[in-house]
Formats: C-alpha cells, structure tokens, sequence
C-alpha cells in the first residue's frame, strides 16, 4: 500500500492545533542562526558546491560515527576514497539509522534542499546522486542562495581573535539580504597546558593585533584590541567550547607568572592552567558586558575520546561524547562573582549531559536581575541532544524551571550548508509540544496567545535578545522584538 511520501507537511505534528501554530505562526518566520561554524569565506565567495558529497557529507562527524558503527571502513569516512563511493557508503548506511535522528535529518535535508521524496538507500544512491548534483549546478543552491531560499537573515559564525575578518567585511560590503556577524571565541587564550601551541597561537594574535605581547598585560590589550574590531564588524557575542567553567580564584598578579613561565616555554600546570583559564575567560565576560554581548557557553563535551583516533585522524572527526563532570558549583561561582561586580553580561548556557538540564535550567533563574528579559539563558539542545527527544527535554527543563515565553530559541551549530531544516525541525517539535498541550487542556486552547510565544521564540526573542546591528528586513517583525 502506498503511504505517501515520509516527508511530508505534517512531519512531526501529530494534532491539529500542533499543525496550525506550526503553518500559521512558526513556518513564517525568518531564521536567526546566531550559533554555526559556516565558514564567512563560503558566503563571500558565493561558493557553488560541486556534488552532493561536497555539501553534505565533508566533514560530518555525525555521518562519520554511524558509517563506522556499521562496518564502513574509515576510508569512505575520513580518507581517500572517492567522493561518490563515499556518499554510496552513506547510502547504504541509512537504512540503519533507523530511530536515528540522521534518518529524520537525511529525508528532510533531500526534501527541503532537492525536493527528492524518495528514501535514500543503496539502491536509490545513483539516482538520488544525480539529481541533486544537477540542481547544485545552478544558482539556487550556492552558499548564497540557500541563505536565501531558507530566509535567513542572520548568520554568526564563530572565529578567533586572530581571525583578520576579510571576508566578514566583503560579505558587508554586498549588501546581501542576509546579515553575517563574527563572534568572539578566544579559547586559545586560556591553553596554556600547551606551551609550544600557546605561543605559536600568541605570534598570530601580535599580527591580528598589531601589538607585541611579552607580558601578560599585553595579552589582556591584544584580546581587548580584537574584542573591540569584532564588535565594529557586528560582532554581539563571545562563544567558548569548555568541559567545566572554569572559576577558580586568580589574581593578576598569578595570571602574570603562569604566563611568563609559558612564554618562556615551560607548559603550564594542570592546577596552574585552570587558574589562568578562569582569570581570563571573567576577563573576557567584562569585556563583554561592557558592550552589551551574550557570552555563550558550551559546556561539556568530552572530546577526543580516542587515543588512537586522535593521533592518526586529528580532532573533530567524530570521536568525542558526552562529559559526565559536575557543573554547578564552578559555574555559579564564575556568575556570582561576576554578578557581584555588576559585570554579569548576558549568558547562555549550553548543557551536553541530559542529565544536566535541571540544572542548567534552575541556574539561569539564580542570575536573572531584572535588567533584561531572558538575561540568563538555558540554550538550546545541542550536538548529541539536537534531536526529537533532546529538544522535548530541553523545553520541559525550559518551562518548569524558567520561562519559555522567553527563550531565544533553536541554532544549527553547524558547519554545514545543508543544515538550515535543522530550524523547520525544532519549530515542528516545538509546535508540536505546545499543541499537545493544547489538545490534552494543559495549556488554554488560545491560538492567538501561544502563537505569539511560538513566533517570539522562533525569532522576535533572539532578535531582541542580542541586538544586532542595521534594521531588519521585516517590519512586522520589529514589532515582536519590541513586544
């Protein structure tokens, strides 16, 4: 019997109120990906992709780790084969996610890019191959022309400080539709356990800076020098990919040894480098404070996981996991004493361990002070929860323990072009959350009430949260930022 196509516009939405906030209320709204790894170079140079293994399957460590887990050998992953006996071995791999978020991810990234319903297999591979190539020989899929098919209007990618910002400011100068930001993410700063890295990435930030850094107040100049060109460029937010915060206590004045003793070349203690860590990252919360940022934080991954995969294939290949350290002694530390100072800037906080949703949850309410709605954000899924069951979870965390109505909502957290249905997927889980609470009488069945949380959520929230610069694109949607 023929069931029709699994994509399909009730994906996901199991009532019919789920399926009126998603048409009415969550499908208008423009994207804000105000978290991705998108390479600004790609936007620039209006890349064109040259096959479907070239946008889709280059560097996708998720597509890595289920190919591996199925027997594929790491030469159609990470080495030398050919790009379409790479994307064949993926084929063949996708039956068997089955109950995999990468069976949803894969159908509805076909569907939405390449309007291709079929199920992707071994036996669909050549086709599914051909006709998606054909398409990216057009202009509707380059870089810039999926920012405007998906009606994205802000892109922030993520960049060191020693990043020169070239091709964020020849993106500004073409005046596209799309909005492209940097944001700061000076986690090099803090790696002083490495001292032959810590100084090779020290001489990149003296040319990015035009500084000379042979001490540690140097240092501190150099980062507040780039800080201030990032916000010149749009920047309105700092980002750090950490396994704890780090909070320890730290004078200047012991910043300032450990450093020297680096600088020279002696690598830093374990117990030494998290004081150095933890100096500098509440450094760095002052600057952004002081410039009205949200400083985002990442926090626990347990990365590299593989000894042997780490030597031969490097880092970001699809052997990290989820981190089990406590968190929330450090992390209340690092906001109190920044709360003390009236420096706490805006804050994200982004948990990888469900476990920790409660809290994550609960800690954003300690730090909220009335200056902004939302101040304290407990961020959205990510990496290993971005899916179906994560993003329930989150949101039920969001809900008991702060305020849905005001949270900033989904992000790709991508690197990869083809990840914009990432936003189409949480708006369905999220309408369809909400309308089953509607249904069951757990929420008032006012359409017009939950579809301004779901439209402020999905996009008014973040826009007001970070306070992009240059006007937006929608007037209308102006209005729900300020509402």
């Amino acid at each position: 019997m023929n069931m029709g196509p699994f994509i399909h516009e009730d994906f996901l939405l199991e009532s019919e109120c789920a399926r009126t906030l998603y048409r009415e209320y969550a499908q208008p709204q423009p994207i804000v990906d105000y978290h991705c790894h998108i390479s600004p170079r790609d936007i620039a140079e209006n890349r064109r992709f040259e096959n479907l293994f070239e946008i889709w399957l280059a560097g996708d460590h998720y597509k890595w780790r289920a190919m591996r887990a199925n027997g594929v050998d790491e030469r159609y992953c990470t080495g030398a084969a050919k790009p379409y006996d790479k994307f064949l071995a993926w084929a063949e791999t996708v039956p068997y996610t089955l109950r995999n978020p990468l069976y949803h991810w894969t159908h509805l990234e076909l569907a939405r890019y390449f309007n291709i319903k079929e199920l992707l297999s071994g036996e669909t591979a050549r086709q599914i191959w051909d006709c998606a190539n054909a398409q990216l020989a057009g202009d509707e899929l380059t870089a810039q022309g999926i920012l405007r098919r998906f009606d994205v209007e802000i892109v922030c990618s993520t960049d060191d400080p020693t990043d020169s910002l070239e091709y964020h400011r020849q993106i500004a100068q073409q005046n596209l539709p799309t909005q492209v930001f940097p944001t700061f993410r000076p986690d090099h700063a803090f790696r002083v356990e490495d001292a032959a890295a810590f100084n090779r990435w020290l001489g990149k930030l003296e040319a990015a800076a035009n500084v000379h850094i042979a001490h540690f107040a140097d240092l501190m100049k150099a980062l507040r020098l780039r800080h201030d060109a990032f916000h010149t460029m749009g920047c309105r937010a700092s980002d750090h990919g950490l396994d704890t915060c780090p909070a320890e206590p730290c004078t200047e004045h012991q910043a300032s040894v450990i450093f020297d003793k680096v600088r020279a070349g002696t690598s830093a203690s374990a117990e030494d480098a998290l004081k150095f860590a933890s100096f500098v990252l509440h450094y760095t919360a002052q600057l952004d404070a002081e410039k009205g940022w949200t400083k985002q934080l990442h926090l626990g991954a347990l990365r590299n996981a593989n000894p042997i995969a780490f030597r031969t294939l490097g880092r970001d290949t699809g052997f990290d996991s989820i981190g089990d350290w406590e968190q929330a002694s450090s992390l209340a530390s690092f906001l109190g004493r920044l709360a003390e100072e009236r420096s706490l800037p805006k804050v994200i906080l982004y948990n990888l361990n469900p476990a920790d949703n409660y809290v994550f949850a609960a800690m954003a309410g300690n730090f909220q002070d009335g200056s902004a709605a939302g101040k304290i954000q407990f961020g959205t899924s990510w990496w290993f929860l971005d899916q179906k069951e994560g993003i329930e979870w989150q949101l039920n965390a969001l809900s008991n323990a702060g305020l849905l109505a005001r949270f900033v909502g989904m992000v790709t957290d991508s690197r990869s072009f083809m990840s914009y249905p990432r936003h189409e997927y949480f708006r369905r889980v999220l309408c369809n959350v909400l309308g089953s609470d509607m249904e069951r009488g757990l929420l008032p069945r006012d359409e017009s009430m939950i579809g301004r949380l779901i439209e402020s959520v999905c996009y008014g929230n973040a826009v007001a949260h970070f306070g992009f610069p240059k006007p937006r694109k929608h007037e209308h949607h102006e209005a729900l930022a300020r509402a």
